[in-house]
């Protein structure tokens, strides 16, 4: 699979067509909030980019509009943002992991899911 790269735009408009799993270019745009709402045409030219790039794809056409369903993965892309993130860090997770804990964004119950998960591994 080719590695996708997005925009923060792009990323809440596959966020979007995840969510919904194929939609028209107006119900993308009706989708995202009212205070953030982009015009019709720019969510339209997006999609279209997003299309060459390969994150999305035209599925059929009801009368005038194209109807667009996600082409990428959505735990693949998110791994490859936060393998990205991580590499801003030399690859390690430590700096982000402490952050974390010190904002209190990280929860007990996280580190209980993970540690489970990490049980998991070990068997």
């Amino acid at each position: 699979m080719r590695r996708v790269r997005l925009t923060p735009l792009e990323l809440q408009l596959m966020d979007i067509l995840w969510r919904l799993g194929e939609a028209a270019v107006r119900e993308v745009q009706e989708a995202i909030p009212d205070k953030k709402r982009p015009a019709y045409t720019t969510v339209q030219t997006i999609l279209n980019r997003m299309e060459e790039k390969g994150a999305v794809r035209k599925t059929r056409k009801i009368g005038n509009a194209w109807i667009f369903e996600p082409a990428i993965n959505r735990k693949r892309t998110h791994e490859r943002l936060i393998d990205d993130f991580l590499d801003l860090f030399g690859g390690s997770a430590t700096p982000v992991v402490s952050h974390l804990i010190e904002s209190g964004k990280l929860t007990l119950e996280d580190l209980k899911a993970i540690e489970e998960r990490l049980g998991r591994e070990e068997e």
